[in-house]
This record gives structure tokens, sequence and C-alpha cells, in this order.
């Protein structure tokens, strides 16, 4: 549980810093901070993160892929 806090807060400096970004972003920043996570996890993080209204999914232009930024 501690863990799951402690990517939340994480990824919302993250995002606070660079704006929006995709889950393969986040995924990578993460991991070169030195938090082991996997690309499920932070995507399972941000879904729980969207239903508490404290990150919002949008897809950019033709790009399919869900960007993430701060409410």
């Amino acid at each position: 549980m501690n863990s799951t806090i402690s990517l939340e807060s994480e990824i919302t400096n993250l995002l606070k810093v660079h704006g929006s970004l995709s889950v393969a972003f986040i995924t990578r920043f993460l991991n070169e901070m030195g938090l082991d996570c996997t690309r499920q996890k932070v995507e399972r993080t941000l879904r729980k993160m969207v239903e508490q209204k404290k990150v919002e999914a949008f897809y950019t232009n033709g790009n399919k892929r869900k960007h993430y930024r701060l409410r």
C-alpha cells in the first residue's frame, strides 16, 4: 500500500514538471529515478488516479496513445 502512495506522488511530481505524458514516458522516468516499476503497474495506478479525479486522460491528434495530465 505504501508503494502505491509513493508511486502516485512520484507520478504527480513528474506531471507537474513535464506537463502531459504517456504511460511509456512516465514508466521510463520512474525507472531512471530508481523506482523499479512496470508499465502495467503504472497504468493501474493511473487508472486509480483518474477515478479519483486527480489526473485526466486524453488522446492527442492522430496518436492513439493515451496521455495523462493533472487536473
